[in-house]
């Protein structure tokens, strides 16, 4: 059997939605024992996501199908005394805790980073939040899209005509996730040297602007404010959305050669030599010119013919897919990005499995995503708790 990276590594789970589940997720995929730690009456908000109803009255919508693959769920009431104590006790042998409510929850349950530390040095501690812990913002609420507002994400996106725009999926959330779990896999391996757990402070706010570093240079370095631009690509001409015969094609001309080639592909050969394309910034500067003069040719053909024709001469180009159609393209089936698991009750259903491709410790999705409470059973009696004891807690709505 193949030893995954995380292999032994026990986290706590006590996230909802997305920007957490995303980051356990990831761990999980990895080979670490997730335990997802559940309010006992419906657990995590997401079970009630979706778009399907039936799977939402069962507790299992497909926006918590998407993100909980490979962990275990338990249910545990944190507010009870009863429970903070069986959390603690769960605590003492874990690895990693991972939260996302707003800044000051845990401390109000008594199971801030301070205590759960006290009764384990060594545990790795990750609050994920909208605005971070500290700062005039931190105890604001925030979902994703608020967040895409007030990084200046929804600021840059779009066109004159339609701005501003939000990102088609939870790109902050996601993003969030991802960053949280990087900044888990970099605390164990300081763990791994020195022995010395610690706590992590994730904001989503924090996350999504450096991906806008590009963008954010040219304003802080450059002085050059943001300009829409839709589809174009701002670093180079001809890059970005042309019209073909029957469609859209994704053209990315960034270098000199690969302008020269799209000219030569196109049958214009003339615009080489025309002073208002012949370099870079003069093609930026005049797109308007040159994209019509290049759709005009564009337009005689296929998306399929130019972009078998383009990539042949090394220029990068695309077709724009929808959704259904990019799940199954062949590179993606080949990659295996999707994944299947068998869902009790519905039958295989397809998640995304890890990415990331290692040679000696590779991810897999094994196990779908958990009931509510379905490894209760395992993991008290595991604490010591007996039959009884578990039927009586669960009576009184503990667990």
């Amino acid at each position: 059997m193949t030893k995954k990276i995380l292999s032994g590594i026990k986290v706590l789970d006590l996230t909802n939605v997305l920007s957490g589940p995303f980051t356990t997720l990831h761990l999980a995929l990895l080979g670490a024992e997730v335990i997802k730690v559940e309010n006992p009456k419906d657990g995590d908000l997401a079970r009630k996501l979706g778009i399907v109803p039936k799977l939402n009255k069962q507790l299992m919508g497909t926006s918590f199908l998407a993100q909980n693959c490979n962990k275990q769920s338990i249910t545990l009431n944190t507010k009870s005394s009863e429970g903070k104590a069986l959390f603690l006790r769960l605590v003492r042998d874990a690895d990693v805790v991972v939260e996302n409510f707003r800044p000051g929850v845990m401390d109000r349950l008594g199971l801030g980073y301070k205590i759960l530390a006290e009764a384990n040095p060594r545990l790795i501690y990750c609050a994920i939040s909208g605005f971070g812990q500290t700062g005039p913002d931190a105890l604001k609420p925030a979902y994703d899209q608020i967040i895409q507002g007030l990084s200046g994400e929804m600021a840059v996106n779009g066109d004159e005509r339609l701005n501003p725009l939000r990102t088609g999926f939870p790109v902050c959330d996601t993003v969030g996730g991802l960053n949280a779990a990087f900044a888990v896999m970099a605390a164990l391996f300081h763990r791994e040297r020195t022995g010395q757990g610690q706590s992590i402070d994730v904001a989503l706010l924090d996350s999504i602007m450096p991906l806008m570093g590009w963008v954010a240079a040219n304003l802080l370095i450059g002085g050059e404010q943001p300009v829409l631009m839709g589809n174009d690509n701002f670093t180079a001409a001809p890059s970005g959305t042309f019209r073909t015969q029957d469609g859209h094609i994704n053209i990315a001309a960034n270098k000199q050669e690969q302008w020269e080639a799209v000219c030569d592909v196109l049958g214009l050969p003339e615009l080489k030599a025309d002073p208002r394309f012949q370099e870079r910034d003069a093609r930026k500067h005049n797109r308007r010119e040159l994209t019509p003069l290049l759709e005009a040719k564009l337009a005689q053909k296929s998306t399929e013919f130019w972009v078998r024709e383009l990539n042949a001469k090394d220029v990068p180009s695309g077709d724009i897919l929808s959704l259904e159609a990019a799940l199954r393209q062949p590179q993606v089936e080949h990659r295996q990005v999707l994944q299947k698991v068998a869902l009790p009750g519905v039958g295989d259903v397809e998640v995304f499995g890890l990415t990331a491709h290692f040679e000696k410790t590779p991810g897999q999705v094994e196990t779908a995503p958990p009931t509510l409470g379905q490894h209760n059973h395992e993991i008290y009696s595991s604490l010591g708790l007996s039959e009884a004891e578990q039927a009586d807690l669960k009576s009184r709505g503990i667990i």
